[in-house]
Formats: structure tokens, C-alpha cells, sequence
């Protein structure tokens, strides 16, 4: 099979988008990231997969620690800005939760500790612990067959 039916039969899962962000030396570093999941309720723990290729494979190695970011409807701009796809010098609000760098107004905000990490293929799969949480009530930014969605609340008539 090629790469762009593999690709293709991907974006067909629809996600939630993601901002991995860590520090390093005082300077804070994101990416967008759809590849987030939850692992386990007993330790808390979720997983990151990260590019071979992506600096910040480097710089989640270097601080063994990140946070995620979910991202609301109305942040698709900081989605594009932090996958590489808006070009113009930008400042990011962040803020601290528990000694990361965090977008406000996300949907949720996740931080962790590297636990373990799995090279699997072309990416690194990070296990992170979760060492805190915020989250707010607010719809989450979709992503589903290369373009980003929003929520839509249909009533279903009850019998």
C-alpha cells in the first residue's frame, strides 16, 4: 500500500488537536499533535507520539517533561501557528500549571513526566505520568479528513 492511502484512511479517524509544549532553559517550545491518547487510570498516564524528525522529539527528551494542550473551537489559528503553517512572528499567552508552559483558554491542560518512551517506526512514543489537570467547558477543535471541524449538537426526537 503507499503512504497516501495510509494517510488517507487516518484522516478518516476524527480527532481532537493537540499543542505539546515543554521548556527548555527557560524557553518554551510547542507543536501541534493529534497523536494523544489516554493509557491508563491506575497510574494516570496518556502517551505522545512525536516525528523522528520533529525538533521537539529533542527538546521532550532533553526536560522529560510536556504538557497537552486540547484545544478549543475557537483556537484553530494557535493549531496552525504551532504545526508550522502560519508563517508571521507570534506571541503565545501561557501560562504555569505545575512548573510547564500551558495555553490559556484550552479545553484542557495536561501536564507529565516522562516515564517511558517506545521507538516504534519512524515516531517515539512518550509515556507521560500525569502530574496535573485543568479543564474548562468549552468545545473542543476537530480535525477530520484534513480540515478542522467543530461540534454540532443534533436533537434526536425521543419515542
Amino acid at each position: 500500500m503507499d503512504d497516501r492511502l495510509f494517510r488517507t484512511a487516518m484522516g478518516k479517524f476524527a480527532t481532537g488537536v493537540t499543542v505539546i509544549t515543554t521548556e527548555v532553559d527557560g524557553e518554551v517550545h510547542g507543536m501541534t499533535a493529534n497523536a494523544f491518547m489516554s493509557v491508563s487510570l491506575q497510574p494516570k498516564l496518556v502517551v505522545i507520539s512525536i516525528s523522528e524528525k520533529a525538533n521537539m522529539l529533542y527538546l521532550i527528551k532533553e526536560s522529560n517533561k510536556f504538557s497537552v494542550n486540547i484545544l478549543s473551537a475557537e483556537q484553530q489559528e494557535l493549531s496552525q501557528l504551532f504545526a508550522g503553517q502560519l508563517k508571521e512572528n507570534r506571541k503565545v499567552a501561557f501560562k504555569n500549571l505545575n512548573g510547564l508552559p500551558v495555553i490559556e483558554d484550552a479545553v484542557a491542560q495536561i501536564t507529565c513526566e516522562v516515564t517511558n518512551t517506545h521507538v516504534e517506526g519512524d515516531h517515539t512514543l512518550f509515556i507521560g505520568k500525569v502530574t496535573d489537570i485543568e479543564v474548562a467547558d468549552k468545545d473542543p477543535l476537530i480535525f477530520f479528513n484534513g480540515r478542522y471541524r467543530s461540534l454540532t449538537v443534533e436533537t434526536i426526537p425521543q419515542p
